[in-house]
């Protein structure tokens, strides 16, 4: 059992505009960074590398996410979640093109895998806490916020996925980064200060345990997912753009 929220709509228009904040700079920051390394002369592996780590500390976080949610409230991961997001652009900012291949593949890959935990916290606590606001809705009008939030996620990754390749355009790889770091800190300060009730913590302890299902249907279907995102962001976060470049000429 969880808490009632205070002011649930002003609570739901928080979330969702930082989880959208959040998700445009995660798609412009992949592309941004595919992009930047490619013009460098980084080889195609090397920038696949770069990205390893993102994806399986995500399947981390989102395995223990919810089970971390219940203990410490879903206010704290999302502020978890949106302050590494904010460290890591900033850090990323810092990268020096005179580091040799090795330091800088290791560099971006370690600040890659605090992204794939800002992630999949940001995303967990948003979606989770609307859930929350619909529990509360006798009504339950507010499915519909549901849908707007999980349905634009994908969109706005889309769009910042343009979003990083226009800014590094225009901007440049630095600027564009600490432009983004604090588009991202705006919003978590805006939750910080307006956001209130005490968002999905249990009451009781729970297990660790229970982050496990014995269902095989679940763990195949599990499993399945797994491969099948993972197979996507190989593709749309490093084929697709690299044979753009190279095979078709785009401009970086």
């Amino acid at each position: 059992m969880t808490s009632k929220l205070e002011h649930p709509l002003k609570n739901y228009v928080l979330v969702t505009g930082a989880y959208w904040v959040f998700t445009l700079t995660d798609g412009a920051l992949r592309m941004l960074v595919l992009l930047h390394f490619f013009s460098l002369g980084y080889e195609a592996f090397q920038i696949a590398l770069l990205f390893v780590l993102y994806e399986l500390a995500g399947v981390v976080t989102n395995l223990i996410g919810g089970w971390i949610g219940s203990r410490l409230g879903l206010k704290v991961t999302l502020y978890v979640g949106l302050g590494l997001q904010v460290i890591v652009l900033s850090a990323l900012a810092k990268f020096d093109t005179a580091w040799p291949v090795w330091q800088a593949v290791a560099f971006v890959m370690g600040l890659q895998a605090l992204s794939g935990v800002a992630k999949d916290l940001t995303k967990m606590s948003a979606k989770s806490a609307v859930k929350l606001v619909v529990a509360e809705d006798e009504d339950a009008t507010l499915f519909k916020w549901v849908a707007i939030l999980t349905g634009s996620k994908n969109t706005l990754k889309g769009v910042g996925f343009f979003l990083g390749g226009a800014l590094l355009t225009w901007l440049g790889y630095e600027v564009a980064l600490y432009g983004m770091a604090v588009a991202v800190a705006l919003s978590f300060v805006a939750v910080l200060l307006l956001m209130t009730g005490d968002l999905g913590k249990a009451k009781e302890k729970v297990k660790f345990s229970v982050i496990l299902t014995k269902s095989p249907a679940i763990n195949i279907l599990s499993g399945a997912r797994f491969f099948l995102f993972g197979a996507r962001d190989i593709w749309f976060v490093v084929g697709l753009p690299l044979f753009l470049a190279s095979q078709l000429n785009w401009n970086m």
